[in-house]
């Protein structure tokens, strides 16, 4: 009798320790699961399960650019970017630099062939950049950013054309750009010095189209005074455009550092042929236009700490008559990473279509600190 009740003892000894066992392992279950739903959503983050081949790039070409996002919130989007001579370009265009976030976090859009490619996950009411010379960071309505090579063989960096004129290096322009709100293909070979120092832009004639010419100053002056003496333009066709004019390849378009003096009838047979602008021009204290007589004028700036001073002469530098000058004092952008640019491009929006080839001759440029 004993025996047997030994045995039942045991017995529920057993199964007690046995129910124990299976209510820890219960409770350890809930504990985990708890604390996996306690847990944030993934960390945002891009992968690419398509990219283009490694290219030159160029404006005729498109592919297809594939990948998924983790971490997407509603509103997001993707823009994409493709890097070309240097620079990343926005993608497929600047009037659509946006690629939206499909159902199960895939995103799939379209690009102009690169060297490499971009996506960044940004934000609603984010303002991309067309053009930049470094990514963006993580920050300021971009969410995160992943770049990856394009497919096949490393491309060899493009060799830079680079100018001595006034004292100063400047690098010549071989990308595509937009300018004036239209695309503009530039060459090399459109910019030159000659025996005597002056700097030479033209717009030539290719294979139907135009290809146009802009030199960049190789360093960052800030504050001072920018003066350009440049010989006639009175032969120059409306739809032919020349700009002095800094520029921060690093900001946004919101922020460019951008002030302009733009020679230009701008597509029209208007009088007014010159204009400073402190840009965005589309404000309108932002734009000053006159009328500049023939000859050899003197144009420059004076930049200073909430205030830029125009003036436009006749005549070289020293012996100038002065024929319009203009303050601005709103809006002024403070110094930064600008550098100087000096362009001569095709406006192809106007109601008048350039005919010729045509150039422009700078004789000196000069800084005063």
């Amino acid at each position: 009798m004993s025996f047997r009740i030994d045995n039942r003892l045991t017995h529920r000894r057993a199964v007690s320790t046995w129910v124990q066992g299976r209510l820890f392992l219960l409770f350890f279950c809930i504990l985990l699961s708890g604390c996996r739903s306690q847990a944030g959503p993934a960390e945002p983050a891009i992968g690419f399960t398509k990219v283009p081949a490694a290219s030159r790039g160029g404006p005729d070409k498109l592919d297809v650019i594939e990948g998924r996002v983790t971490g997407v919130r509603p509103g997001q989007q993707i823009v994409l970017y493709a890097k070309s001579d240097g620079l990343w370009w926005v993608q497929p265009s600047t009037d659509r630099p946006f690629t939206n976030i499909e159902a199960g976090a895939w995103w799939k859009g379209s690009t102009h062939l690169g060297s490499d490619y971009a996506a960044l996950l940004v934000e609603p009411g984010y303002t991309p950049s067309d053009t930049t010379e470094a990514l963006p960071s993580s920050g300021a309505g971009v969410v995160t950013v992943a770049v990856t090579k394009g497919t096949g063989p490393e491309l060899p960096p493009t060799p830079v054309k680079k100018l001595q004129f006034s004292g100063y290096e400047w690098l010549v322009r071989s990308a595509m750009s937009y300018r004036g709100g239209t695309g503009n293909v530039f060459d090399p070979a459109n910019a030159w010095t000659d025996e005597k120092g002056a700097l030479h832009l033209r717009i030539a004639r290719r294979q139907g189209g135009w290809t146009c010419a802009e030199v960049k100053l190789s360093r960052n002056l800030g504050y001072g005074t920018y003066v350009f003496t440049v010989r006639d333009t009175a032969h120059l066709e409306p739809a032919a455009v020349l700009s002095l004019f800094t520029w921060d390849d690093l900001g946004t378009e919101r922020k460019r550092r951008e002030l302009d003096v733009e020679i230009s009838r701008w597509g029209a047979n208007e009088k007014k042929n010159t204009q400073y602008v402190v840009q965005p021009y589309y404000i309108p204290t932002n734009m000053y236009r006159f009328e500049m007589p023939a000859g050899v004028v003197s144009h420059s700036f004076r930049w200073e700490p909430g205030k830029v001073t125009f003036s436009s002469a006749l005549g070289a530098t020293g012996r100038a008559h002065v024929v319009s000058q203009h303050a601005f004092t709103s809006g002024i952008p403070t110094a930064g990473g600008d550098s100087v640019h000096i362009t001569l491009f095709v406006l192809g929006s106007g109601n008048i279509p350039l005919k010729n080839e045509t150039g422009v001759v700078i004789e000196k440029f000069e800084y005063l600190p």
